[in-house]
């Protein structure tokens, strides 16, 4: 489980977003929304440890019962998709894919990138460039390389933003499919209400800290 408690993200002395707290359980999918600018990607940051001065994180940030504030970026088994794929692309679909599997002898991580691409629907890729493929199949790579670094917790930071409208839809539900298989508590944030997962409950907090259903 994923626990934000008291939460707050400063920049300097002044409030960015004001202390709130979530719990994500396992293979839960929470979005949060705001408009551009408002700290959502900040806020990834700083639960990832990759947060930049002069913006600072304050309260308590479980994970599986270990305070992430007080670990360093590499120790929080913290994955991350972002609005690029970000794969590199020197290497092909494969080698960027074993880029993420740490463990295992050579044959043991062949077989797992495979079942990677299998799983992904992207069989027989692994010899591809990432400029061959479309924007979506780019994600689905990307987002199984963060996976087979076996992450405790994933960050989606707007990853569907730069996909064809056509395909959008379809990409955020084949991702999240793989999130809740994959059983990983899951934070997505955005500005755009179709990027959220289809079901579930929408709720509002009030600028006096009231949690509101709406639906």
């Amino acid at each position: 489980m994923l626990q934000l408690l008291n939460l707050e993200l400063l920049i300097s002395s002044q409030c960015l977003i004001q202390p709130f707290s979530l719990d994500i359980a396992e293979g839960e999918i929470v979005t949060l929304m705001g408009p551009s600018g408002c700290g959502k990607t900040s806020l990834l940051s700083g639960i990832s440890g990759t947060l930049e001065t002069p913006l600072h994180i304050k309260g308590t940030l479980l994970l599986n019962g270990k305070n992430l504030l007080l670990l360093k970026p590499h120790q929080r088994r913290v994955g991350r998709m972002f609005q690029d794929d970000v794969l590199f692309p020197h290497l092909t679909i494969g080698e960027n894919l074993l880029f993420g599997l740490l463990k295992g002898n050579r044959a043991e991580r062949l077989k797992q990138m495979r079942q990677g691409l299998h799983e992904i629907e992207l069989d027989g890729f692994e010899n591809r460039a990432p400029h061959t493929l479309s924007g979506g199949q780019r994600q689905r790579v990307s987002l199984m390389r963060s996976l087979l670094a076996k992450p405790d917790c994933m960050l989606l930071d707007e990853p569907f933003s730069k996909l064809d409208q056509s395909l959008r839809g379809s990409i955020a539900q084949k991702t999240f499919e793989i999130l809740k298989q994959h059983k990983i508590p899951t934070l997505l944030v955005t500005h755009h209400l179709d990027d959220a997962p289809m079901n579930g409950r929408i709720l509002q907090i009030t600028p006096q800290g009231k949690v509101v259903d709406v639906g």
